[in-house]
Protein backbone atom coordinates (compact mmCIF):
# COMPACT_ATOMS: atom_id res chain seq x y z
CA UNK A 1 0.00 0.00 0.00
CA UNK A 2 1.08 3.48 -0.81
CA UNK A 3 2.55 5.45 2.25
CA UNK A 4 0.23 8.71 2.02
CA UNK A 5 1.88 9.37 5.59
CA UNK A 6 5.75 9.30 4.10
CA UNK A 7 6.64 13.14 3.49
CA UNK A 8 3.04 14.61 4.38
CA UNK A 9 1.72 17.20 6.20
CA UNK A 10 -1.10 16.33 8.62
CA UNK A 11 -3.31 18.66 11.00
CA UNK A 12 -5.33 16.90 14.20
CA UNK A 13 -7.59 18.78 16.12
CA UNK A 14 -7.54 18.04 19.53
CA UNK A 15 -3.88 16.15 19.39
CA UNK A 16 -3.05 17.14 22.43
CA UNK A 17 -5.83 14.95 24.07
CA UNK A 18 -6.38 11.04 24.87
CA UNK A 19 -7.00 9.77 22.14
CA UNK A 20 -5.05 12.20 19.97
CA UNK A 21 -1.72 11.68 21.47
CA UNK A 22 -2.00 8.23 20.17
CA UNK A 23 -2.97 9.21 16.90
CA UNK A 24 0.66 11.27 17.13
CA UNK A 25 2.68 8.48 18.04
CA UNK A 26 1.09 6.33 15.38
CA UNK A 27 1.49 8.26 12.26
CA UNK A 28 4.97 9.26 13.37
CA UNK A 29 6.08 5.97 12.43
CA UNK A 30 6.16 6.70 8.64
CA UNK A 31 7.71 9.91 8.80
CA UNK A 32 5.60 12.78 7.91
CA UNK A 33 6.95 16.08 6.80
CA UNK A 34 4.69 17.49 9.98
CA UNK A 35 1.94 17.15 12.04
CA UNK A 36 0.33 19.99 13.51
CA UNK A 37 -1.29 19.66 16.51
CA UNK A 38 -4.40 22.51 17.11
CA UNK A 39 -5.40 21.73 20.82
CA UNK A 40 -6.88 24.43 24.03
CA UNK A 41 -5.56 21.82 26.59
CA UNK A 42 -9.26 21.57 28.26
CA UNK A 43 -8.87 18.24 28.00
CA UNK A 44 -5.13 17.59 26.22
CA UNK A 45 -2.20 18.31 28.27
CA UNK A 46 1.65 18.42 27.48
CA UNK A 47 2.23 15.21 29.59
CA UNK A 48 -0.29 13.02 26.81
CA UNK A 49 2.50 14.70 24.59
CA UNK A 50 5.57 14.14 25.98
CA UNK A 51 6.96 11.17 24.19
CA UNK A 52 6.57 13.56 20.95
CA UNK A 53 6.58 17.41 21.67
CA UNK A 54 10.34 18.03 21.25
CA UNK A 55 10.37 16.20 17.77
CA UNK A 56 10.79 18.80 15.01
CA UNK A 57 8.52 17.02 12.29
CA UNK A 58 5.74 18.19 15.35
CA UNK A 59 4.20 21.59 15.85
CA UNK A 60 2.14 22.56 18.66
CA UNK A 61 -0.74 25.38 18.17
CA UNK A 62 -2.50 26.28 21.31
CA UNK A 63 -5.55 27.58 20.58
CA UNK A 64 -8.88 26.62 20.28
CA UNK A 65 -10.80 25.82 17.02
CA UNK A 66 -13.75 28.25 17.64
CA UNK A 67 -11.00 30.61 16.64
CA UNK A 68 -12.14 30.46 12.80
CA UNK A 69 -9.14 32.15 11.64
CA UNK A 70 -6.63 30.78 13.80
CA UNK A 71 -8.23 27.24 12.49
CA UNK A 72 -7.73 28.58 8.37
CA UNK A 73 -4.24 29.12 9.39
CA UNK A 74 -3.90 25.16 10.30
CA UNK A 75 -5.40 23.58 7.64
CA UNK A 76 -3.71 25.85 5.11
CA UNK A 77 -1.08 23.46 4.02
CA UNK A 78 -2.35 20.63 5.02
CA UNK A 79 -2.44 17.42 3.23
CA UNK A 80 -4.72 15.46 5.42
CA UNK A 81 -6.73 16.33 8.73
CA UNK A 82 -8.00 14.27 11.31
CA UNK A 83 -10.83 15.85 13.50
CA UNK A 84 -10.98 14.48 16.90
CA UNK A 85 -11.69 17.97 18.85
CA UNK A 86 -15.13 17.78 20.86
CA UNK A 87 -16.34 18.09 24.03
CA UNK A 88 -17.58 15.16 26.13
CA UNK A 89 -20.78 13.61 26.08
CA UNK A 90 -21.86 15.21 29.89
CA UNK A 91 -20.20 18.44 28.74
CA UNK A 92 -22.03 18.90 25.77
CA UNK A 93 -25.82 18.01 27.67
CA UNK A 94 -24.77 20.62 30.75
CA UNK A 95 -24.08 23.02 28.17
CA UNK A 96 -25.61 22.80 24.77
CA UNK A 97 -24.46 26.23 23.70
CA UNK A 98 -20.96 25.32 23.89
CA UNK A 99 -21.44 21.84 22.60
CA UNK A 100 -23.12 23.52 19.50
CA UNK A 101 -19.94 26.28 19.20
CA UNK A 102 -18.18 23.44 19.34
CA UNK A 103 -19.39 20.23 17.92
CA UNK A 104 -21.22 21.41 15.07
CA UNK A 105 -20.29 25.49 14.23
CA UNK A 106 -16.57 24.31 14.29
CA UNK A 107 -16.94 20.98 12.34
CA UNK A 108 -18.59 22.96 9.59
CA UNK A 109 -16.02 26.18 9.50
CA UNK A 110 -13.39 22.88 9.14
CA UNK A 111 -15.14 21.07 6.78
CA UNK A 112 -15.71 24.52 4.72
CA UNK A 113 -11.81 25.40 5.10
CA UNK A 114 -10.77 21.84 4.18
CA UNK A 115 -12.88 22.20 0.72
CA UNK A 116 -10.86 25.62 0.48
CA UNK A 117 -7.97 24.70 0.86
CA UNK A 118 -7.80 21.33 -0.97
CA UNK A 119 -6.95 18.79 2.04
CA UNK A 120 -6.97 15.12 0.43
CA UNK A 121 -8.92 13.16 2.78
CA UNK A 122 -10.58 13.90 6.43
CA UNK A 123 -10.65 10.95 9.26
CA UNK A 124 -13.56 12.08 11.56
CA UNK A 125 -13.75 11.03 15.18
CA UNK A 126 -17.52 10.40 15.69
CA UNK A 127 -19.04 7.59 18.14
CA UNK A 128 -21.21 4.67 18.83
CA UNK A 129 -23.84 7.23 20.81
CA UNK A 130 -25.10 7.76 17.38
CA UNK A 131 -26.96 4.72 17.88
CA UNK A 132 -28.56 5.09 20.81
CA UNK A 133 -29.60 1.51 22.22
CA UNK A 134 -28.75 -0.10 18.93
CA UNK A 135 -31.59 -2.71 17.15
CA UNK A 136 -28.77 -5.28 16.79
CA UNK A 137 -26.03 -6.88 18.58
CA UNK A 138 -23.52 -7.07 16.92
CA UNK A 139 -24.11 -3.40 16.07
CA UNK A 140 -23.33 -3.31 12.33
CA UNK A 141 -23.46 0.54 10.69
CA UNK A 142 -26.63 -0.04 9.01
CA UNK A 143 -28.11 0.13 11.96
CA UNK A 144 -30.25 3.44 12.35
CA UNK A 145 -29.31 6.46 14.44
CA UNK A 146 -33.09 7.31 15.35
CA UNK A 147 -32.82 5.86 18.93
CA UNK A 148 -30.21 8.41 20.34
CA UNK A 149 -31.12 10.87 22.77
CA UNK A 150 -27.94 12.89 23.36
CA UNK A 151 -27.00 16.70 22.01
CA UNK A 152 -23.24 14.58 21.63
CA UNK A 153 -24.84 11.66 19.12
CA UNK A 154 -27.01 14.29 17.42
CA UNK A 155 -23.88 16.14 16.90
CA UNK A 156 -21.83 13.09 15.87
CA UNK A 157 -24.15 12.38 13.44
CA UNK A 158 -24.55 15.64 12.08
CA UNK A 159 -20.59 15.64 11.16
CA UNK A 160 -21.00 12.83 9.57
CA UNK A 161 -23.68 13.89 7.18
CA UNK A 162 -22.18 16.75 6.98
CA UNK A 163 -18.79 15.41 5.40
CA UNK A 164 -20.58 13.09 3.47
CA UNK A 165 -22.68 16.36 1.90
CA UNK A 166 -19.16 17.67 0.72
CA UNK A 167 -17.74 14.71 -0.42
CA UNK A 168 -21.18 14.48 -2.31
CA UNK A 169 -20.91 18.91 -3.28
CA UNK A 170 -16.90 19.44 -3.21
CA UNK A 171 -15.64 15.57 -3.58
CA UNK A 172 -13.97 16.60 -0.61
CA UNK A 173 -12.98 12.71 0.56
CA UNK A 174 -13.38 11.76 4.36
CA UNK A 175 -13.92 8.53 6.90
CA UNK A 176 -16.17 8.43 9.77
CA UNK A 177 -14.96 6.29 12.96
CA UNK A 178 -17.55 5.74 15.53
CA UNK A 179 -15.19 4.58 18.70
CA UNK A 180 -17.07 2.43 21.21
CA UNK A 181 -15.96 2.74 24.73
CA UNK A 182 -12.17 3.69 24.35
CA UNK A 183 -10.11 3.49 27.92
CA UNK A 184 -6.58 3.57 28.48
CA UNK A 185 -3.52 5.22 29.66
CA UNK A 186 -3.91 8.67 29.25
CA UNK A 187 -7.89 8.75 30.25
CA UNK A 188 -9.05 11.91 32.29
CA UNK A 189 -8.31 11.11 35.90
CA UNK A 190 -9.57 14.29 37.54
CA UNK A 191 -12.90 16.16 36.91
CA UNK A 192 -16.50 16.19 36.77
CA UNK A 193 -16.92 13.44 33.92
CA UNK A 194 -14.06 10.97 34.98
CA UNK A 195 -14.85 7.19 33.82
CA UNK A 196 -15.79 4.84 35.94
CA UNK A 197 -12.33 2.53 35.69
CA UNK A 198 -10.54 5.85 37.15
CA UNK A 199 -13.39 5.93 39.82
CA UNK A 200 -12.46 1.88 40.71
CA UNK A 201 -8.67 2.80 40.69
CA UNK A 202 -8.70 5.07 42.69
CA UNK A 203 -11.10 2.82 45.54
CA UNK A 204 -8.03 -0.18 45.42
CA UNK A 205 -5.44 3.08 45.79
CA UNK A 206 -7.73 4.14 49.03
CA UNK A 207 -8.63 0.56 50.06
CA UNK A 208 -12.61 1.45 49.39
CA UNK A 209 -15.52 -0.61 48.47
CA UNK A 210 -15.61 0.12 44.39
CA UNK A 211 -19.53 1.03 43.81
CA UNK A 212 -21.98 -0.36 41.36
CA UNK A 213 -24.67 1.32 40.67
CA UNK A 214 -27.81 -0.69 39.73
CA UNK A 215 -26.89 -4.40 39.56
CA UNK A 216 -24.08 -3.84 36.94
CA UNK A 217 -25.44 -5.26 33.97
CA UNK A 218 -25.19 -2.56 31.41
CA UNK A 219 -22.55 -3.61 28.87
CA UNK A 220 -19.94 -1.95 27.14
CA UNK A 221 -17.67 -2.90 24.28
CA UNK A 222 -14.29 -1.62 25.76
CA UNK A 223 -11.44 -0.82 22.99
CA UNK A 224 -7.60 -0.08 23.91
CA UNK A 225 -6.72 3.25 22.60
CA UNK A 226 -3.87 1.93 21.15
CA UNK A 227 -5.86 0.11 18.42
CA UNK A 228 -8.15 3.02 18.01
CA UNK A 229 -5.19 5.44 17.05
CA UNK A 230 -4.25 1.95 14.48
CA UNK A 231 -8.07 2.30 12.98
CA UNK A 232 -7.12 6.18 12.68
CA UNK A 233 -4.30 5.53 10.57
CA UNK A 234 -5.99 2.70 8.27
CA UNK A 235 -8.43 5.21 7.57
CA UNK A 236 -6.13 7.06 6.10
CA UNK A 237 -4.21 4.95 4.43
CA UNK A 238 -7.19 3.18 3.01
CA UNK A 239 -8.56 4.76 -0.16
CA UNK A 240 -11.83 3.93 0.68
CA UNK A 241 -14.29 7.65 1.15
CA UNK A 242 -17.88 8.54 2.00
CA UNK A 243 -17.64 5.64 4.53
CA UNK A 244 -18.11 5.13 8.99
CA UNK A 245 -16.64 2.26 10.57
CA UNK A 246 -17.40 0.71 13.92
CA UNK A 247 -14.38 0.85 15.54
CA UNK A 248 -15.01 -1.78 19.11
CA UNK A 249 -13.17 -4.71 20.17
CA UNK A 250 -15.97 -6.87 19.56
CA UNK A 251 -16.83 -8.27 23.01
CA UNK A 252 -19.20 -7.01 25.39
CA UNK A 253 -18.87 -6.58 28.66
CA UNK A 254 -20.74 -5.66 31.89
CA UNK A 255 -19.90 -3.28 34.68
CA UNK A 256 -19.95 -6.30 36.91
CA UNK A 257 -17.69 -8.40 34.78
CA UNK A 258 -15.24 -5.03 34.29
CA UNK A 259 -15.06 -4.57 38.08
CA UNK A 260 -13.56 -8.10 38.43
CA UNK A 261 -11.43 -7.89 35.42
CA UNK A 262 -9.79 -4.54 37.47
CA UNK A 263 -9.88 -5.99 40.70
CA UNK A 264 -7.85 -9.32 39.61
CA UNK A 265 -5.23 -7.71 37.28
CA UNK A 266 -4.40 -5.28 40.68
CA UNK A 267 -4.62 -8.18 43.22
CA UNK A 268 -7.10 -6.72 44.95
CA UNK A 269 -9.89 -8.45 47.09
CA UNK A 270 -12.00 -5.94 47.68
CA UNK A 271 -15.53 -6.45 47.00
CA UNK A 272 -18.01 -4.29 45.38
CA UNK A 273 -20.69 -2.24 47.01
CA UNK A 274 -24.16 -1.76 45.03
CA UNK A 275 -26.20 1.43 45.50
CA UNK A 276 -29.39 2.15 44.01
CA UNK A 277 -29.18 3.71 40.12
CA UNK A 278 -29.30 7.46 40.59
CA UNK A 279 -29.62 8.25 36.66
CA UNK A 280 -31.73 7.11 33.86
CA UNK A 281 -29.36 5.08 31.62
CA UNK A 282 -31.29 4.69 28.31
CA UNK A 283 -28.38 2.79 26.34
CA UNK A 284 -27.78 -0.95 28.27
CA UNK A 285 -25.82 -2.45 25.75
CA UNK A 286 -23.00 -1.76 23.72
CA UNK A 287 -21.77 -4.39 21.23
CA UNK A 288 -19.40 -3.45 17.98
CA UNK A 289 -19.89 -5.03 14.77
CA UNK A 290 -16.61 -4.54 13.21
CA UNK A 291 -16.46 -6.61 10.26
CA UNK A 292 -16.68 -3.38 7.96
CA UNK A 293 -13.31 -2.33 9.02
CA UNK A 294 -11.85 -5.72 8.94
CA UNK A 295 -12.83 -6.27 5.59
CA UNK A 296 -12.53 -2.48 3.95
CA UNK A 297 -9.92 -1.21 6.25
CA UNK A 298 -7.98 -4.08 7.12
CA UNK A 299 -8.35 -3.26 10.62
CA UNK A 300 -8.80 -5.41 13.58
CA UNK A 301 -8.15 -5.08 17.12
CA UNK A 302 -5.17 -6.92 18.46
CA UNK A 303 -5.40 -5.95 22.40
CA UNK A 304 -7.15 -7.59 24.94
CA UNK A 305 -9.24 -6.04 27.81
CA UNK A 306 -7.04 -7.85 30.18
CA UNK A 307 -4.03 -6.74 28.68
CA UNK A 308 -5.96 -3.09 28.33
CA UNK A 309 -6.48 -2.50 32.03
CA UNK A 310 -2.90 -3.89 33.11
CA UNK A 311 -1.52 -1.20 30.91
CA UNK A 312 -4.25 1.22 32.44
CA UNK A 313 -3.39 0.21 35.84
CA UNK A 314 0.22 0.43 35.60
CA UNK A 315 0.35 3.79 34.46
CA UNK A 316 -2.58 5.16 36.65
CA UNK A 317 -0.37 4.12 39.80
CA UNK A 318 2.80 5.17 38.32
CA UNK A 319 0.81 8.93 37.81
CA UNK A 320 -0.19 8.86 41.47
CA UNK A 321 2.65 8.22 42.75
CA UNK A 322 4.70 11.21 40.76
CA UNK A 323 2.01 13.62 41.97
CA UNK A 324 2.40 12.18 45.67
CA UNK A 325 6.17 12.47 45.27
CA UNK A 326 5.96 16.45 43.72
CA UNK A 327 3.94 17.53 46.82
Amino acid sequence: MHNKIQNSSILITGGAGFIGSYVVEELLKSQPARIMILDNLIRGSYDNMQSFIDNPVVEFVQGDIRDTALLEKCVAGADYVFHMAALRINACAANPRGGFDVMLKSTFDLAELCVKHKVKKVIYSSSASVYGLAQHFPTPETDNPYDNQTFYGGAKIWGEQLFRSFKFMYGLDYVALRYFNVYGARMDTDGKYTEVMIRWLDCIRDGKAPLIYGDGSTTMDFVYVRDVAKANVAALLSEVTDQSFNVGNCEETSLKQLLEAILKVNDSALEPEYREENTVNPVSRRLADNSKAKNLLGFEPTVSLEEGLQELSQWYFEKKKATELSI
